[in-house]
C-alpha cells in the first residue's frame, strides 16, 4: 500500500518535530516563497510581531512554522487558560528559535481576557485553542486591525460559523489577511491532483470516499485538583460544547478537499449514522467514537465521509475520488483509469510550513490572503454532518445555514465559572445524544 503523501492533519509540538520542520525539503513553490522573504528582509522591512492565542501543540507548531518563514517574525505574546501550557510552549519555542521568541513574563497571559491582551501586543495572531472560541477571537483580532491565522474548525455550530463568515468579510474590507488552518490547499501533491481532476483526468466526479480513521485523540486524564468545568476545558477536544465533536474536528479536512475538487459546491442534504461503541469512560467526554455521513449534491454525486476514534482498529486518512473515466487516490497523489499518473515524490512539500510562508509573505507585501471563500463552507458542511448524526434525521444544507443552534453558552459567557453543560453519571460516563430521539433542528 502506498503511503499518503500528505502531512498528518494534527501534530504535537516536540523537539523532534521542530528539527524535522527546520530541515524539510520544500517544493519549488515554497523555496520561491522563502526567497521572496529573504529579499524583503534585505530590503529593510520591519518586524512582524506575532501572538499565540492558545498554547497547545497546534498553536505552538503554527508559531514555529511562522517564525521559520522569516527571521523578521518575532513571537511577543502568548495566552492560555492553563499557565503550565504557556510556560511549556514558550520554553520549547525559545530553545529552538531563541532570537525570535521574545515573550517576557508580563506577556504570558492566563486569564479569559488574555486573548485581547495578545491581540493588543501583536501585528498578527495565531488562534488554535478550544474551537468554540475560534470565531470570537478571530472577530476581535480583525476588529482590532490585526492579521489572523485561525485553526479549524471555524465554528462548532451554525451560529459560530456565521460569526466567522462575518469576520472574514470584515477582514476583506479592512485589507487584512485571515488564513485558515485547513492546510491541504498548500499541499503540492494535492494541488496537482485537483488541477488534473479539474482538467478532466477522471471525467465527471460521481462519488467520493473520505476517511479520517484513527485512535482517540489527545485524551486527558482527570486532575482531581480541577473543578468539573476546568477539567472539561483541559480535555476540551472530547466535549461537544467546546469542540463540536469529530465531524467538524477531523472530517473538515477531507470535506474541504472535496469542496475544492467540486469547485466549492455545497451538498443539498445529508444523512448520517453514528454512536459510541468502544471508547467509554470520563476521559472520552460526551462525544461519539464513530460517524458516517452521506452527502448528496445537486448533480447526484455523493460524498461518503467516515471518521472514527477507536483504538486497535483500521486507520486511514485518505480520499478516493471516482469519476466516469477513472479515479484519484488523493492520499497517494495518483490517478488511474484512462489516465495513469503519480505525483513526483521529489516535489513533496510541508503544507503546514507552506501556508505560514504564504501568510508571512502576504503581510510583508501588503497583499492580503483570505480563506473565507472555502473555510466557512467546509466547516458548515461538517456541522451539518454532526447534526444529522446526532439526530438520525436527514438535514438540508440551507436549513443548517439559517439555524440558530448553538452548543452550550455563547463563548463570551464560557469561563471556569460556567456550570458544565453535562456531568458524568455514576459510571463515570457523560450522557450522549440519542439518534432518532435527540432533536436539534426545528420541525
Amino acid at each position: 500500500m502506498d503511503k499518503p503523501c500528505a502531512a498528518p492533519p494534527a501534530r504535537t509540538t516536540t523537539r523532534r518535530r521542530f528539527l524535522q520542520d527546520s530541515a524539510v525539503v520544500a517544493s519549488g513553490a515554497l523555496l520561491s516563497t522563502l526567497a521572496l522573504h529573504r529579499a524583503a528582509h534585505a530590503a529593510g522591512d520591519g518586524t512582524i510581531k506575532i501572538g499565540m492565542i492558545g498554547s497547545g501543540g497546534r498553536c505552538a507548531g503554527a508559531a514555529h512554522e511562522c517564525m521559520l518563514a522569516s527571521p523578521d517574525v518575532k513571537l511577543v505574546a502568548m495566552c492560555d487558560v492553563f499557565a503550565d501550557r504557556v510556560q511549556s510552549a514558550r520554553d520549547s519555542l525559545k530553545a529552538e528559535l531563541p532570537n525570535q521568541v521574545v515573550v517576557d513574563d508580563d506577556h504570558c497571559f492566563t486569564d479569559f481576557l488574555g486573548y485581547q491582551k495578545v491581540i493588543d501586543a501583536s501585528d498578527a495572531v495565531l488562534i488554535a485553542c478550544a474551537s468554540k472560541f475560534h470565531p470570537m477571537y478571530a472577530e476581535a483580532a480583525i476588529k482590532a486591525g490585526k492579521h489572523v491565522f485561525v485553526e479549524k474548525p471555524h465554528g462548532i455550530d451554525p451560529v459560530g460559523v456565521r460569526r466567522m463568515e462575518a469576520a472574514c468579510e470584515l477582514a476583506t474590507k479592512k485589507g487584512l489577511s485571515l488564513l485558515s488552518g485547513l492546510q491541504s490547499r498548500y499541499h503540492a501533491g494535492y494541488r496537482e491532483c485537483v488541477q488534473r481532476i479539474h482538467d478532466g483526468a477522471i471525467g465527471d466526479v460521481v462519488a467520493m470516499q473520505s476517511m479520517f480513521l484513527r485512535a482517540p485523540y489527545r485524551v486527558v486524564a482527570r486532575d482531581p485538583k480541577l473543578t468539573e468545568t476546568q477539567y472539561q476545558f483541559s480535555n476540551w477536544y472530547h466535549f461537544l460544547w467546546l469542540s463540536g465533536d469529530d465531524v467538524p474536528q477531523s472530517l473538515v479536512h477531507n470535506v474541504d478537499r472535496m469542496c475544492w475538487i467540486l469547485h466549492e459546491a455545497s451538498p443539498e442534504w445529508a444523512f448520517g449514522l453514528a454512536g459510541r461503541s468502544s471508547s467509554f469512560g470520563e476521559e472520552y467526554g460526551d462525544m461519539f467514537d464513530h460517524h458516517t455521513v452521506v452527502y448528496e449534491y445537486k448533480n447526484g454525486a455523493r460524498l461518503y465521509a467516515l471518521c472514527r476514534t477507536q483504538a486497535g482498529c483500521y486507520d486511514n486518512g485518505g480520499d478516493i475520488i471516482m469519476g466516469t473515466k477513472g479515479q484519484c487516490d488523493l492520499g497517494s497523489c495518483s490517478i488511474s483509469g484512462e489516465t495513469n499518473w503519480r505525483f513526483d515524490k521529489d516535489q513533496h512539500n510541508n503544507p503546514y510550513q507552506a501556508e505560514q510562508a504564504a501568510f508571512v509573505e502576504s503581510i510583508k507585501k501588503g497583499q492580503p490572503l483570505n480563506s473565507g471563500y472555502h473555510m466557512n463552507n467546509a466547516t458548515m458542511i461538517t456541522v451539518m454532518g454532526q447534526i444529522t448524526c446526532y439526530t438520525g434525521k436527514p438535514v438540508r444544507f440551507d436549513e443548517v445555514r439559517r439555524a440558530d443552534l448553538q452548543f452550550g453558552p455563547p463563548p463570551e459567557d464560557a469561563t471556569f465559572d460556567t456550570p458544565p453543560p453535562s456531568v458524568p453519571d455514576a459510571t463515570g460516563n457523560y450522557p450522549l445524544p440519542r439518534p432518532g430521539i435527540t432533536n436539534l433542528m426545528p420541525a
